[in-house]
């Protein structure tokens, strides 16, 4: 899985399309209407932080947990907010959750089924019971029909980026990143930053979810590229 060392550079600006205000409003309903009305939650893989402030506005104490220190280095800042730089499969907090978020395809970074279960099993460890569990996951339909062996561009102001895709099989693409980014003097500077992510069967990911301690509350595929999980911690 990548540490995104370079990418953190020019994450924000590559990703200004997404509406993270929509984002957090969707999220935030679906933990409420599961009865998780404030309290502690733990955004998993939270990048630079955008989520994370916008789940802080909404009366929740946030953990935002990155492995990428040069994420975190530029992560937005509020004071209900706490980073940490984690491995999802090595997650060790200080006391317990009652809520997380985990998205953005961030669970397809690891590949082996052993790790996901993993993941699962340490934010059910931290979580109490009745909490609420939200990730959303690439489909195999992405991978091979959307990403598949396709190229794609994207640009700002600033950045150019060529995104190349090369799928391996059994739901695996192994993503290239070409960014050209413009400095103050007006030469381009380039780097490369590799990625690998694998989807995987929802029945998969559902019993793995059942497996670690979670109870399904809803599942739901959009746009056949997307699925979103809902669970909630079982109580003993």
């Amino acid at each position: 899985m990548s540490g995104y060392v370079e990418f953190a550079r020019v994450y924000d600006t590559l990703m200004s399309d997404v509406d993270y205000a929509a984002m957090a409003q969707r999220y935030n309903s679906l933990i409420t209407e599961n009865g998780i009305t404030g309290g502690i939650l733990l955004d998993l893989a939270c990048g630079t932080g955008s989520l994370s402030v916008l789940m802080a506005q909404k009366n929740r104490d946030v953990i935002g947990v990155d492995i990428s220190q040069e994420m975190l280095s530029t992560a937005k800042r509020h004071d209900k907010v706490t980073y940490i730089c984690q491995s999802m499969t090595e997650l060790d907090l200080y006391g317990t959750i009652d809520a997380c978020l985990c998205v953005m395809d961030s669970l397809n970074h690891l590949t082996d089924e052993t790790e996901v279960q993993k993941t699962l099993e340490r934010v059910s460890l931290f979580m109490n019971p009745g909490g609420v569990f939200v990730f959303d996951m690439n489909t195999i339909y992405k991978h091979e029909t959307i990403l598949a062996d396709n190229i794609y561009i994207k640009q700002s102001d600033n950045v150019y980026c060529i995104w190349q895709n090369d799928y391996q099989g059994n739901g695996i693409v192994d993503i290239t990143l070409e960014i050209f980014m413009e400095g103050q003097d007006g030469l381009y500077e380039r780097f490369t930053e590799e990625i690998r992510e694998r989807a995987y069967e929802t029945d998969v990911i559902r019993k793995l979810c059942e497996k670690s301690g979670f109870e399904i509350i809803n599942i739901t595929e959009e746009d056949n590229e997307r699925v979103v999980f809902v669970c909630r911690k079982k109580r003993v």
